[in-house]
């Protein structure tokens, strides 16, 4: 596992417990180079955002009771891949993110400034 850094270069915080997220279910958006998608950057869901990743392909709101996943609904904090944030930042459909909660590695692939503009811990 990657040092557990935020985009500011401080302890990475809890991004959700409640459901559980994050490539190693541990609440936080830590990642290593086995995580394939960078799920680095904890969002705050909205309903847009959901509707955007279903058509996309990654349905998060539907329950995988098999898979112990009751499913996102807004309001719910997520670690989600930096690449589908910023393609849905290019659609219109980008949700408000936590930056205290959003691994440094996220910096990789989206620019600080554009994290910025959808902070809500501002």
């Amino acid at each position: 596992m990657d040092e557990s850094i935020n985009v500011f270069g401080e302890k990475l915080e809890i991004c959700g417990m409640d459901p559980v997220t994050g490539f190693y279910r541990d609440g936080e958006c830590n990642t290593c180079n086995d995580d394939s998608g960078s799920h680095t950057v904890c969002i705050e869901t909205s309903q847009e955002f959901l509707d955007y990743t279903k058509s996309q392909g990654n349905d998060l709101s539907t329950p995988m009771l098999a898979y112990g996943f009751e499913g996102l609904k807004p309001g719910d904090s997520w670690c989600v891949c930096a690449e589908r944030w910023l393609e849905a930042e290019k659609s219109g459909m980008a949700p408000r993110l936590n930056l205290q909660s959003t691994h440094i590695r996220a910096l990789e692939i989206i620019p600080m400034e554009l994290l910025k503009k959808y902070a809500v811990d501002d």
